[in-house]
């Protein structure tokens, strides 16, 4: 067992700050890299309908003797089943392909806004959540405005807000909007997804080297410290085992800051009003 702390969710329940990402893991991998990553010590999984490795994730939990109450699920409502209107079969037919009664945390992709279905979508949710079969729900890639309409709209708030996030797209002002309402924020692609090289801003090289960590882990630690939750993948057991071996240090102020000043205010990757 590993001693990542748990945020705290307006559900009512708690969320392992750092999880293990399915994003682009083969299917055909998908049950090996997840049973390691639960023998390493992950106990929060993050998959999603798109993925097409539920049912990898499933046997994975399944196999790995670790008792379900002590895995955080998450998966997520794929784009065209909002199109179809097809909300709670596409859930029912995650929870089959889990193999699962409940998930700990079902999300709505993307908003999706020209579609303009996020919100009827978001009223089904709150059954799900009325019923059990999700212990909290929230959302992935909604911005302030999305999040406005929702508040406006429906009666049950996001417990969570799954975002591009990272030291070169920081997005401070959603960040304090969702701190103000009282919903978590998670980053997913929390690495940069590879887009760049960690080792390329000495504000995080001399972190790692002050601290004898890699570039990775300083970001992972600065998400911690930000109160952000974070995701990353690893198909490589060294690798899933080097992201779970964050607890032991701390950034300083100075060094915090310093990561903080890389922000460009850029994504990397696409834009929720444009994804439809």
């Amino acid at each position: 067992m590993t001693d990542i702390p748990r945020i705290a969710l307006n559900s009512g329940t708690a969320i392992p700050q750092l999880g293990f990402g399915c994003f682009k893991v083969d299917p055909g991998m998908t049950q090996q890299v997840v049973e390691q990553a639960l023998e390493l010590g992950y106990r929060h999984i993050d998959t999603a309908t798109g993925y097409d490795n539920e049912t990898a994730v499933g046997a994975a939990l399944r196999a790995s003797g670790v008792p379900r109450d002590e895995i955080f699920v998450t998966t997520k409502l794929r784009n065209d089943h909002h199109k179809a209107g097809d909300v709670a079969g596409a859930f029912q037919r995650s929870l089959d392909m889990l193999g699962l009664d409940y998930v700990d945390l079902y999300l709505i992709h993307w908003p999706m806004p020209a579609n303009d279905k996020f919100v009827t979508t978001w009223r089904t949710f709150e059954g799900f959540y009325r019923e059990g079969r999700a212990k909290a729900i929230g959302v992935s890639n909604f911005k302030i405005p999305h999040l406005e309409r929702l508040a406006a709209e429906t009666e049950i708030t996001p417990a969570l807000d799954q975002v591009e996030l990272h030291p070169l797209f920081q997005q401070a002002e959603l960040r304090a909007y969702l701190k103000e309402k009282g919903i978590a924020v998670e980053a997913w692609g929390p690495l940069g997804q590879g887009r760049w090289a960690l080792d390329a801003y000495p504000a995080i090289a001399d972190a790692a080297a002050a601290h004898g960590k890699t570039p990775a882990q300083v970001i992972l630690r600065w998400h911690l410290q930000e109160g952000t939750i974070a995701i990353p993948k690893a198909n490589q057991r060294a690798h899933a085992a080097a992201n779970l071996a964050i607890t032991d240090f701390a950034l300083t102020d100075a060094e915090m800051a310093a990561i903080r000043a890389l922000d460009t205010g850029q994504r990397l990757s696409a834009d929720p009003d444009e994804v439809n």
